[in-house]
């Protein structure tokens, strides 16, 4: 397989591109057929985990190695002509890429019953639900839960922190500091809803005794992407001012190397009790705000998501006291999982300063080969 590919001056992880892009879902299963043979799985494999019979799997692969990736793309040879025209389907795709209301429908969201409005009003089509996902399907249109997107967040302060980031992270490396990310994180009793896997045809449903939101378990917590470690402080009630200081203290106890800790602009994070803190003698803590309406950029955030998925998922407790004793219990298991940590908890910061670090390298490069062609 892997002549085959050379062949056609594909590598494993170009085909494992192209099973994302497929343009409809056969196309993505033949793709995926050849990237499961290019990683080693033999043609019956294939077949079993794809559910098809192996003799498919083999023409494929013959195809392939033939006539290259032409053979896989998938053609409409039968059946009933697509519902709408080739202007109706870009009028479509060009509507929603944009929201509902700009497009005249009275909906917040693109649903099947969205597109239904959306055809009927501008072209006299009428579809039921089938027709009209299998329109967003051929259009390229796939579901997929939004993440927010800050409009208050500032963009020059963003960028000329990740700047900021890769010098904080070369001080620590030279004075033996630890750089955390530091975020509060509230565990509710009643446990988050998230997919499970039933039985086709049956309910998905969740036992919940319906605790009262004050039952929750609260920490503010540290994690240090160097090292993957993570600290954990219980908090009574919410976090504030005083909490702050007392897990800035305690970070400062557990630590040897002076901590550098990035916190939020959120209020807990200020007020007397932060000011009259930091000039203790002797706390040898830096202080640093990361920019407002980031959380992207916080590795401390994935840590409440984490627990959130790994033990409260779908549970409820019930009592702030059993939440507590299995949240206790996770960041005690955290001591053994730091690969894990480190890998689980970059964000979109990590991979912006590793950019600028690879681009600020490389125009280095550039400039001593210039100066070495002139002779200097």
């Amino acid at each position: 397989m892997a002549a085959v590919l050379a062949r056609w001056k594909r590598d494993v992880a170009a085909v494992r591109e192209r099973v994302d892009r497929a343009a409809n879902p056969r196309e993505r299963e033949r793709w995926h057929a050849l990237w499961l043979l290019a990683r080693g799985w033999t043609a019956a494999a294939v077949a079993a985990a794809l559910e098809r019979d192996p003799h498919p799997v083999g023409a494929w692969l013959r195809a392939f190695a033939q006539d290259g990736p032409k053979t896989v793309a998938f053609a409409q040879t039968g059946g009933a002509p697509p519902a709408l025209t080739a202007g109706q389907q870009a009028a479509l795709g060009a509507a929603v890429d944009g929201s509902p209301r700009a497009a005249g429908v009275a909906l917040a969201k693109w649903s099947w019953k969205a597109v239904r409005a959306d055809l009927r009003d501008r072209f006299g089509v009428f579809l039921g639900k089938s027709g009209c996902l299998r329109s967003l399907h051929r259009l390229g249109f796939v579901r997929k839960r939004p993440k927010k997107r800050l409009t208050k967040a500032d963009a020059a302060k963003r960028a000329a922190f990740v700047g900021a980031y890769l010098a904080l992270v070369a001080e620590a490396e030279r004075t033996g500091a630890k750089v955390f990310f530091v975020d509060a994180a509230p565990v509710r009793a009643d446990g988050d809803r998230r997919g499970i896997w039933v039985r086709k045809g049956a309910p998905a449903l969740v036992d919940s005794s319906s605790p009262r939101w004050g039952e929750k378990a609260s920490d503010d917590s540290a994690v240090c992407l160097e090292t993957g470690e993570v600290e954990a402080m219980e908090l009574a009630g919410n976090s504030r001012a005083e909490t702050a200081a007392a897990f800035s203290r305690h970070l400062r106890a557990a630590h040897p190397g002076p901590p550098i800790v990035l916190w939020d602009n959120g209020p807990a994070h200020g007020g007397d009790a932060r000011r009259a803190d930091l000039p203790t003698p002797g706390l040898r803590l830096r202080l640093v705000r990361r920019p407002a309406y980031s959380p992207d950029d916080n590795a401390d955030e994935a840590i409440g998501d984490w627990i959130r998925e790994e033990v409260t998922a779908n549970t409820c407790f019930g009592t702030a006291a059993a939440v507590r004793a299995h949240v206790d219990a996770f960041f005690r298991g955290l001591r053994d999982r730091a690969d894990e940590v480190t890998t689980r908890c970059r964000t979109v910061l990590q991979a912006e300063a590793r950019a600028q670090e690879v681009t600020t390298h490389g125009r280095a490069i550039l400039q001593a080969d210039d100066l070495a062609l002139a002779g200097v």
